[in-house]
């Protein structure tokens, strides 16, 4: 669905009562301070946006994809 589809679709009220259970979040620790070199955090914030996601999002869930884990 593209964003616009999405957006069309949420704007109908039929369409905005949640379905299912609620999420839990999982409850997040401290910051911790990571340095990239600016191409490479221009990619992450590609694939982030691309996949409608914040960076940090997108970091947690590839450092939980590369150890395995999903949250």
């Amino acid at each position: 669905m593209t964003p616009d589809e999405e957006y069309e679709f949420y704007a109908r009220p039929e369409n905005q009562e949640p379905v299912g259970r609620p999420r839990r979040r999982a409850r997040l620790t401290e910051p911790v301070p990571v340095r990239f070199p600016t191409e490479l955090l221009e990619e992450v914030r590609r694939r982030a946006e691309a996949d409608d996601r914040s960076v940090s999002s997108w970091i947690r869930r590839a450092v939980e994809h590369e150890l395995g884990r999903s949250a």
